[in-house]
Protein backbone atom coordinates (compact mmCIF):
# COMPACT_ATOMS: atom_id res chain seq x y z
CA UNK A 1 0.00 0.00 0.00
CA UNK A 2 1.13 3.15 -0.56
CA UNK A 3 2.97 4.81 2.25
CA UNK A 4 1.88 8.57 1.57
CA UNK A 5 -1.84 7.39 0.57
CA UNK A 6 -2.89 5.82 3.68
CA UNK A 7 -1.56 8.69 5.91
CA UNK A 8 -4.58 10.37 7.38
CA UNK A 9 -5.59 14.07 6.42
CA UNK A 10 -6.61 16.33 9.32
CA UNK A 11 -9.09 18.80 8.27
CA UNK A 12 -8.56 21.37 11.48
CA UNK A 13 -10.84 24.34 10.73
CA UNK A 14 -11.24 22.94 6.97
CA UNK A 15 -14.63 21.32 5.55
CA UNK A 16 -14.35 18.58 2.47
CA UNK A 17 -16.93 18.02 -0.06
CA UNK A 18 -17.22 14.96 -1.85
CA UNK A 19 -19.71 15.43 -5.09
CA UNK A 20 -19.12 13.33 -8.49
CA UNK A 21 -15.47 13.30 -8.80
CA UNK A 22 -15.17 17.16 -7.58
CA UNK A 23 -13.48 17.62 -4.45
CA UNK A 24 -14.23 20.98 -2.52
CA UNK A 25 -12.21 22.03 0.10
CA UNK A 26 -13.57 25.33 2.28
CA UNK A 27 -11.75 26.97 5.01
CA UNK A 28 -10.53 30.43 6.51
CA UNK A 29 -8.73 31.89 4.14
CA UNK A 30 -11.17 30.96 0.55
CA UNK A 31 -12.29 27.51 -1.23
CA UNK A 32 -10.39 25.36 -3.73
CA UNK A 33 -11.41 22.86 -6.20
CA UNK A 34 -9.83 19.80 -7.91
CA UNK A 35 -11.04 17.06 -9.93
CA UNK A 36 -10.49 13.23 -8.63
CA UNK A 37 -9.42 10.67 -10.87
CA UNK A 38 -11.71 7.99 -11.03
CA UNK A 39 -9.60 5.23 -8.95
CA UNK A 40 -9.36 6.90 -6.19
CA UNK A 41 -12.00 8.42 -3.74
CA UNK A 42 -12.31 10.51 -0.32
CA UNK A 43 -14.09 9.08 2.76
CA UNK A 44 -14.56 12.13 5.09
CA UNK A 45 -15.25 11.07 9.08
CA UNK A 46 -15.00 12.61 12.30
CA UNK A 47 -12.64 15.89 11.19
CA UNK A 48 -10.55 13.04 9.36
CA UNK A 49 -10.47 12.38 5.14
CA UNK A 50 -9.17 9.08 4.08
CA UNK A 51 -8.28 8.78 0.35
CA UNK A 52 -8.93 5.38 -0.85
CA UNK A 53 -8.09 3.52 -4.04
CA UNK A 54 -10.57 0.81 -5.93
CA UNK A 55 -7.38 -2.05 -6.65
CA UNK A 56 -3.76 -2.74 -6.56
CA UNK A 57 -3.33 -1.86 -10.12
CA UNK A 58 -0.09 0.01 -10.60
CA UNK A 59 -1.87 3.73 -11.76
CA UNK A 60 -4.37 3.60 -8.99
CA UNK A 61 -1.41 2.78 -6.46
CA UNK A 62 0.38 6.36 -8.15
CA UNK A 63 -2.79 8.06 -8.04
CA UNK A 64 -3.59 7.59 -4.43
CA UNK A 65 -0.19 9.41 -2.99
CA UNK A 66 -0.24 11.74 -5.42
CA UNK A 67 -4.00 12.60 -5.18
CA UNK A 68 -3.65 12.52 -0.87
CA UNK A 69 -0.78 14.79 -1.57
CA UNK A 70 -2.69 17.04 -3.80
CA UNK A 71 -5.83 16.87 -1.39
CA UNK A 72 -3.40 17.80 2.13
CA UNK A 73 -2.25 20.82 -0.48
CA UNK A 74 -5.70 22.08 -0.72
CA UNK A 75 -6.81 21.20 3.49
CA UNK A 76 -3.14 23.75 4.16
CA UNK A 77 -3.76 26.23 1.80
CA UNK A 78 -6.92 27.25 2.92
CA UNK A 79 -5.92 26.77 7.02
CA UNK A 80 -2.75 28.27 6.74
CA UNK A 81 -1.41 29.68 2.93
CA UNK A 82 1.48 29.20 1.28
CA UNK A 83 4.23 31.97 0.56
CA UNK A 84 7.05 31.56 -2.27
CA UNK A 85 9.78 34.43 -1.20
CA UNK A 86 12.30 35.57 -3.68
CA UNK A 87 15.40 38.16 -3.24
CA UNK A 88 16.95 40.06 -6.24
CA UNK A 89 20.33 40.15 -6.26
CA UNK A 90 22.53 42.99 -8.15
CA UNK A 91 23.23 46.78 -8.59
CA UNK A 92 19.87 48.34 -9.24
CA UNK A 93 17.53 45.88 -9.65
CA UNK A 94 14.56 46.35 -7.75
CA UNK A 95 10.77 45.31 -7.28
CA UNK A 96 7.88 48.11 -6.77
CA UNK A 97 4.14 47.39 -6.30
CA UNK A 98 1.70 49.73 -8.50
CA UNK A 99 -1.47 48.54 -7.09
CA UNK A 100 -1.90 44.79 -7.47
CA UNK A 101 0.90 44.85 -9.89
CA UNK A 102 4.29 43.64 -9.39
CA UNK A 103 6.97 45.96 -11.47
CA UNK A 104 10.40 44.53 -11.61
CA UNK A 105 13.51 46.91 -12.88
CA UNK A 106 16.34 44.06 -13.37
CA UNK A 107 18.69 45.49 -16.11
CA UNK A 108 16.03 44.85 -18.98
CA UNK A 109 15.75 48.13 -21.50
CA UNK A 110 12.23 48.33 -20.13
CA UNK A 111 10.23 47.35 -16.63
CA UNK A 112 8.94 44.19 -16.38
CA UNK A 113 4.69 43.86 -14.87
CA UNK A 114 2.85 41.35 -13.37
CA UNK A 115 -0.24 41.17 -12.92
CA UNK A 116 -1.22 38.35 -10.37
CA UNK A 117 -3.63 35.67 -10.70
CA UNK A 118 -6.77 35.17 -9.31
CA UNK A 119 -5.55 34.20 -5.37
CA UNK A 120 -2.47 35.36 -5.61
CA UNK A 121 -1.20 38.24 -4.02
CA UNK A 122 2.46 40.01 -4.02
CA UNK A 123 4.23 41.83 -0.89
CA UNK A 124 7.79 43.92 -1.10
CA UNK A 125 9.86 43.66 1.43
CA UNK A 126 12.20 46.74 1.27
CA UNK A 127 13.47 46.73 -2.54
CA UNK A 128 15.23 43.37 -3.40
CA UNK A 129 12.47 40.95 -1.31
CA UNK A 130 9.33 39.70 -3.11
CA UNK A 131 6.77 37.41 -1.20
CA UNK A 132 3.94 35.59 -3.50
CA UNK A 133 1.08 34.24 -1.30
CA UNK A 134 -2.09 32.34 -2.11
CA UNK A 135 -3.99 29.47 -0.96
CA UNK A 136 -3.26 27.46 -4.29
CA UNK A 137 0.24 25.83 -3.75
CA UNK A 138 0.31 25.24 -7.10
CA UNK A 139 -0.50 28.58 -8.24
CA UNK A 140 1.80 30.03 -5.77
CA UNK A 141 4.67 28.50 -7.21
CA UNK A 142 4.22 28.79 -10.55
CA UNK A 143 3.72 32.13 -10.04
CA UNK A 144 7.21 32.49 -8.28
CA UNK A 145 9.02 30.31 -11.08
CA UNK A 146 7.88 32.68 -13.65
CA UNK A 147 8.99 35.83 -11.62
CA UNK A 148 12.26 34.03 -11.21
CA UNK A 149 12.62 33.32 -15.34
CA UNK A 150 13.21 36.93 -16.14
CA UNK A 151 16.27 36.68 -14.60
CA UNK A 152 17.86 33.73 -13.61
CA UNK A 153 20.88 33.69 -11.21
CA UNK A 154 23.91 33.87 -13.38
CA UNK A 155 27.03 31.47 -12.02
CA UNK A 156 29.69 34.01 -12.52
CA UNK A 157 28.38 37.22 -10.00
CA UNK A 158 25.33 35.72 -8.52
CA UNK A 159 23.22 38.58 -10.04
CA UNK A 160 19.49 37.83 -10.69
CA UNK A 161 16.17 36.75 -9.08
CA UNK A 162 16.72 33.70 -6.97
CA UNK A 163 14.63 32.12 -4.23
CA UNK A 164 14.84 33.22 -0.72
CA UNK A 165 17.67 30.75 0.92
CA UNK A 166 18.80 29.31 -2.90
CA UNK A 167 22.00 28.84 -2.85
CA UNK A 168 23.91 29.72 -6.55
CA UNK A 169 27.15 27.71 -7.12
CA UNK A 170 29.33 30.02 -8.38
CA UNK A 171 32.24 29.79 -11.30
CA UNK A 172 35.48 30.51 -11.16
CA UNK A 173 35.98 33.53 -13.73
CA UNK A 174 38.78 33.68 -16.45
CA UNK A 175 42.30 32.75 -15.53
CA UNK A 176 44.62 35.60 -16.37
Amino acid sequence: MSRIGKRSITLEKASVEVKDNQVTVKGPKGELQRSMPELVSVEVADGVAHVKRENDSKRARAMHGLFRSLLNNMVQGVNTGYTKSLELVGVGYKASLRGNTLVLNVGLSHNVEFEPPAGISFETEGATKVHVKGIDKELVGNMAANIRAVRKPEPYKGKGIKYAGEVIRRKAGKAK
